[in-house]
């Protein structure tokens, strides 16, 4: 029986050991099954390591200076969900490109290895309790994300990626400074070099930070990691990467590359709040980031010509959602994990649906993109209703962590807040149903229904998401409760359970 610590470490150095193995394998094919294969061994010990966490308490590696707390566990679980599901559907979808020749032996094996290297980098982000090492994951990430948008090459595609890499590192320098000046406002609490940039011991010292240093350092940090996470006016990298990037690493972005920024900011919430006095200076910056980025997805959504811009623009709506519920606190930082976990799922399945329509009608132009329903009623019917969960329809969860950071923002008073967040999302609402009706109704000019090759796992990557928002919008399981109250008050120091109610019959 291994323990805790173990697994962890096994979560940890699987991907990253594998992934040079499947950049050396002999096929494309076999380099995605290992890959594949690698996911679900990883997501075994993940998921043995996350239980730990809900039995024992924390878990420890490396002097601490590794952990797996609620906050981080919730967060791993929800990480080895977007990838175990992406990594099926890669495995299909590259698979049909290796087929038509849009793919060659080499591009295959560098993605399994590069996607492997993602999973690592992603893991250590979670699992750093010093904020150095957090900082040093993000980083890890945007140079291995960076070539995954590029894996098969054009002119777009090379562009696409520069502007990543550009906008990205300029962002991380950003962080860089805010986590400089983290260490500068514990100056005066005497703490050890190993400890100066330790999470857990911050945060039992948080009152002690110099306030103003502090308040300094988290501007530099949201816009940072504001950048990574896609949050406007940041985001200018975020629709071009997600256009060009093929479906799976599109997937993989929206599903959970951008919460894994938000989780970098959701850390330095706590500890802000404390040095301030419980002001809610830190959740007043986040409200406006959140309603701006919101606003601004949706005035993009109304021009987009192309499905996997839009879907881009919606991240960002979505990521928008998330802070702005950080932003109110109690209530609202529990929906907003909830909209994490809602939108993980909901997104990924968009882009699978998307990817596999673009790869069918030869395009992702919503022009040309018309009765998806009729040519591939699995693929069409999961992209119509992903976008019906995306747009807050009931009985959808995504619908019920929307009303709830609705009620937040009602419960606060901050009532011109709630009318900005409904014209938001009545706009996005209204544009969604205008893409969506042609592009799954209208008569195709295309030919026969496509029946697939792998009919089964494609039904699965459908229905499997969509039955977990519909359950997830009707009841919420007690312990999925208990986990998001554990991780928001982490965030807010404050008991949720009020957010329980309203939640499902």
């Amino acid at each position: 029986m291994y323990s805790a610590e173990t697994a962890l470490w096994c979560a940890l150095l699987a991907p990253f050991c594998i992934g040079f193995v499947c950049t050396a394998l002999p096929g494309a094919r076999i380099a995605l099954r290992v890959m594949c294969g690698c996911m679900f061994a990883t997501a075994l010990a993940g998921c043995i390591a996350i239980q730990a966490v809900y039995k024992t308490g924390p878990v420890r590696l490396a002097s601490g200076w590794l952990f797996l707390d609620p906050l981080s566990a919730f967060h791993y679980g929800v990480l080895l969900l977007v990838f175990c599901l992406s990594s099926v559907y890669a495995l299909l979808y590259f698979g049909q490109e290796l087929r038509t020749g849009r793919m060659d032996r080499r591009q295959g094996r560098l993605f399994s290895g590069l996607w492997c290297f993602a999973c690592a980098a992603m893991t250590l982000v979670l699992l750093s309790n010093n904020l150095g090492i957090m900082w040093v994951g993000i980083e890890a990430t945007t140079l291995v994300t960076a070539f995954l948008i590029c894996i098969q090459v054009s002119r777009q595609s090379v562009e696409a990626t520069w502007k990543y890499i550009i906008i990205c590192s300029v962002g991380m320098a950003f962080a860089f400074t805010g986590t400089l000046l983290i260490g500068a406002s514990a100056k005066g609490l005497q703490l050890g070099s190993h400890d100066v940039l330790l999470w857990t011991v911050l945060r039992d010292s948080a009152c002690g930070l110099e306030p103003r240093l502090i308040q300094a350092a988290f501007i530099f940090l949201l816009v940072g990691y504001g950048t990574k996470a896609g949050l406007a006016p940041m985001h200018s990298w975020l629709p071009d990467a997600h256009t060009q990037a093929p479906s799976p690493v599109s997937a993989l972005f929206s599903g959970f590359l951008l919460s894994t920024a938000m989780y970098c900011i959701m850390r330095y919430i706590p500890l802000v709040e404390a040095a301030t006095g419980t002001t809610g200076w830190s959740r007043r910056l986040m409200i406006g980031f959140g309603m701006f980025s919101i606003l601004i997805a949706a005035v993009f959504i109304v021009s987009q010509k192309n499905l996997k811009r839009f879907l881009a623009y919606s991240s960002i709506e979505h990521i928008g959602i998330i802070a702005l519920g950080l932003g109110l606190g109690g209530v609202g930082v529990f929906a907003a994990l909830f909209h994490t976990l809602n939108h993980a799922v909901c997104k990924t399945l968009a882009f699978f649906a998307a990817g596999r329509l673009g790869q069918l009608f030869g395009t992702y132009e919503l022009r040309e993109i018309k009765g998806a329903l009729h040519r591939s009623p699995v693929w069409g019917g999961g992209l119509f209703a992903a976008i019906l969960a995306l747009i807050g329809v009931a009985p959808f969860s995504l619908f019920m962590s929307e009303f709830l950071i609705l009620k937040a923002a009602m419960d606060s008073s901050l009532f011109l807040v709630s009318a900005l967040l409904l014209a938001g999302l009545g706009t996005v609402f209204i544009c969604a149903l205008g893409y969506l009706l042609p592009l799954c109704w209208q008569q195709s000019p295309h030919g026969n229904p496509d029946r697939g090759v792998f009919i089964t796992a494609e039904a699965f990557l459908v229905y499997i998401p969509l039955i977990t928002l519909l359950a997830l919008g009707l009841w919420m399981p007690e312990s999925l409760q208990s986990i998001l109250r554990e991780a928001a008050h982490i965030i807010s120091g404050t008991t949720t359970a009020s957010a329980i109610a309203g939640i499902g019959p």
